[in-house]
């Protein structure tokens, strides 16, 4: 950072990112930047416990918003030139780079992991609790020196409800956020996959007038499709090989199961899960389990401590989504719930291994793969490409939705002792629905029978 701050407050500077070079930072902005809540975000990393996986990967949510923050200016920059946003409200042009540096504000320790529990277990999405850290002082000041109810406005934006027309440079097919974390996480993971064309992605945006409706939305020129392309298939790769990587889940189930199991026996309330940072979560839950009652808070200690020294689950089985046929008849095995947590005490019985030793891990993430944008012809036709709408003579589409089925990986993992579990019968117990799943666990045979 140059420049130094002066006794009036934040004024504007330039930062040095190994990403983008310079990124220079407007008033509001720096005092955004200089807040408490914000500042927390230097101590959660980008990447939850890929750092486990890819040493490199010890960036942070801080780092990242700051990099959507100078990609949202850099976009409206664009559009300005080109005249494209001659119809935009000129306060909501100010307000998206301050959305785009806000929006991952609210997220929990290790980022996404604890969002996959039970629906109820936590307060809600990291976008849900947004507002809570937008009511800081100095947050909310510098969003109402911008714009009257510019904290109002801006929770819209990242939670993708308002009717700006520069509301997908935040929340879409297409948000900033999409473009930024691909190329940091990459670099910093040291792996070739996140090279997405920006440059010509950013060049090819359009404020486009919805054909059905009217509205105007953000879309892409139809000669940014290759650097579109360029995005899709950079996701493809990033979550193969880094975000669903399978030591990465394995570190990422059982911090689930170490939150999840904090939370039943009240070592932790919902709550206090806000605002916490990564470090400063798992040292209240391991010095809370270690001065509790034993029983389930013992585990919650000795998964800590597991943790932290990668000690990981293994995997016992693997099982691609597209060879689900169609994937599992309920959802069960996708988010963390009772019934899912009967199977695997029960598949534990069977394996031999103590209680808490199986997991059973089927991400997704539909949303990321999904396209649904405006889309300008050569010929001036306009048309949205994605599943609500006619996708043309483009392909996209139905490629995302194959791509998310190849890089998506049903798996069964154990700790403590090394399992092997044949492939098939896994498969079978995935495509059961929840209430034939019941009756199995009535029934003493085996599940994996």
């Amino acid at each position: 950072m140059t420049g130094e701050t002066p006794p009036s407050g934040p004024r504007p500077v330039v930062l040095r990112d190994p990403l983008w070079d310079t990124i220079r930072m407007d008033a509001p902005a720096m005092r955004i930047v200089d807040s408490a809540a914000f500042q927390r975000l230097r101590y959660i990393k980008q990447l939850g416990l890929a750092h486990l996986v890819y040493p490199g990967a010890t960036h942070t949510r801080f780092d990242h918003a700051l990099g959507v923050y100078h990609l949202a200016q850099r976009a409206l920059a664009v559009l300005e030139e080109r005249g494209a946003l001659a119809q935009v409200d000129a306060e909501e042009c100010r307000l998206i780079p301050l959305a785009g540096l806000l929006h991952d504000i609210g997220h929990y320790p290790f980022s996404h992991a604890v969002e996959e529990l039970e629906e109820g277990r936590i307060p809600g999405h990291h976008e849900a609790v947004v507002g809570r850290f937008l009511q800081d002082p100095e947050v909310r000041a510098a969003l109402e020196s911008v714009a009257p109810g510019g904290a109002e406005r801006v929770e819209a934006l990242i939670r993708g409800r308002s009717a700006s027309p520069l509301q997908g440079l935040v929340s879409g097919s297409l948000d900033l956020d999409k473009i930024e974390y691909l190329r940091r996480d990459a670099w910093f993971c040291g792996v070739p996959y996140g090279d997405v064309d920006v440059d010509r992605l950013l060049h090819a945006l359009a404020v486009l007038p919805d054909p059905v409706s009217g509205r105007l939305e953000v879309g892409v020129h139809e000669k940014g499709v290759a650097a579109l392309e360029s995005l899709l298939f950079s996701k493809y790769q990033m979550f193969r090989n880094v975000y669903w990587h399978h030591a990465v889940r394995a570190a990422t189930v059982m911090y689930k199961r170490i939150v999840d199991d904090a939370l039943a026996c009240g070592l932790i309330a919902p709550d206090e899960l806000v605002g916490q940072t990564d470090e400063a979560l798992l040292f209240l839950l391991e010095a809370r389990a270690v001065a509790a009652a034993p029983d389930v808070a013992a585990g919650v200690a000795e998964r800590v401590a597991a943790l932290r020294a990668r000690r990981l689950p293994k995997r016992a089985a693997e099982v691609v989504a597209a060879e689900l046929d169609g994937g599992p008849s309920g959802e069960w095995v996708v988010l963390d719930s009772p019934l899912k947590r009967a199977v695997e005490e029960r598949l534990a019985v069977e394996l031999g291994l103590p209680p808490g030793s199986v997991y059973l891990d089927f991400p997704e993430k539909p949303a990321m793969f999904g396209l649904d944008l405006l889309l300008q012809r050569r010929s001036g036709e306009v048309l949205r490409l994605g599943p609500l709408g006619r996708a043309g003579l483009i392909g996209l589409p139905r490629i995302a939705e194959e791509l998310y089925q190849s890089a998506r990986v049903l798996r069964l993992f154990t700790w403590g002792a090394r399992r092997e579990v044949d492939a098939e019968r896994l498969a079978a117990l995935a495509r059961l629905s929840a209430g034939e799943l019941s009756a199995r666990l009535r029934d003493p045979a085996p599940l994996l029978g």
